[in-house]
């Protein structure tokens, strides 16, 4: 193993105490002053590790899905939340996201996981990110995947780039976890009477949470919760995920939460056609799978 300059460790000990003052643009650069100087720093829970940068990198991208990402799911969770986002263009929305969470949601230990398939410039990420890189060609939901194999917190929080935290987004989201027979929660439910036509729910039940926000323990990941890999378009693959829930036996709740939703960029630059095509096609998969569980319904418990 090549010797760490005593100068980059010092750097590291500054970022690190930066990091503990909550300056993270100040971590931040001090993070880039030490891979300019050819080393990465990565934040585990026993405290900040530096190594050569052709060394580093604490994830590999897969051509193939999400199946060759190195997986963290067989060490226990050792932070209270997983925030995971998704990059298909317009990485600027997801680092707008991650400073509300970290504004706004500072008291509780979190990573943020971050699915890159578009192939970002890795400088643009912020200090202590954990980026999984996999081509475009992936989609949506194997980038998904990918980013759940990585979570280390004992919570996960699907977050789309289009939604910013105005508030504690996680005390609410940590609170209606705790109860066990709640599945999956998030401030965007909707619900069916005939598994077609959904429409917001009132509730505190719902029969699916939107994939914008979406969050559930992390003990549901290592049981093999996944999304269906088959779903490349975002459209319907968050219902979808949340009858798998819901057929396991527990509940899909309402949970309100402080965030602004601003345009959702991939539905705004898709051709419309395109869009209408593959919303059609995902949803046609949903009742391929699902037709008939109505007993899985808010109003099929009636």
């Amino acid at each position: 193993m090549n010797e760490i300059p005593q100068e980059i460790l010092d750097l590291s000990a500054q970022r690190e105490q930066a990091r503990q003052a909550k300056d993270f643009a100040a971590a931040d650069a001090i993070r880039e002053r030490i891979r300019e100087a050819g080393f990465q720093v990565t934040d585990t829970p026993a405290g900040p590790e530096v190594a050569a940068a052709a060394e580093s990198g604490p994830l590999a991208g897969s051509e193939a899905g999400s199946g060759e990402v190195v997986g963290l799911l067989d060490q226990p969770p050792s932070l209270d939340v997983s925030v995971q986002w998704l990059v298909q263009g317009w990485p600027e929305d997801v680092l707008r996201g991650i400073e509300s969470f970290r504004r706004h949601c500072g008291r509780w230990s979190m990573t943020h996981v971050i699915a890159d398939l578009v192939g970002t410039d890795p400088s643009r990420w912020p200090e202590g990110a954990d980026i999984v890189t996999l081509p475009p060609e992936a989609g949506w939901s194997a980038g998904r995947n990918a980013a759940l194999t990585r979570a280390t917190g004992r919570i996960v929080i699907l977050v789309d780039g289009s939604v910013e935290a105005r508030g504690d987004v996680v005390e609410p989201l940590s609170a209606a976890l705790e109860d066990p027979a709640v599945g999956l929660t998030g401030p965007f439910g909707i619900v069916t009477d005939d598994l077609r036509d959904f429409h917001e729910a009132p509730g505190p039940d719902c029969d699916a949470v939107e994939g914008y926000l979406m969050a559930f323990r992390r003990e549901l990941v290592e049981e093999g919760l996944r999304f269906d890999e088959k779903f490349r378009f975002y459209r319907t693959s968050d219902i979808e995920l949340s009858f798998q829930v819901k057929a396991r036996g527990l509940r899909a709740t309402v949970t309100p939460v402080p965030v602004k939703r601003h345009e959702h960029r991939m539905w705004a630059n898709t051709p419309e056609e395109e869009r209408d095509r593959l919303s059609k096609r995902n949803f046609y998969r949903f009742l391929d799978r699902w037709r008939g569980r109505t007993d899985l319904l808010v109003s099929g418990r009636a």
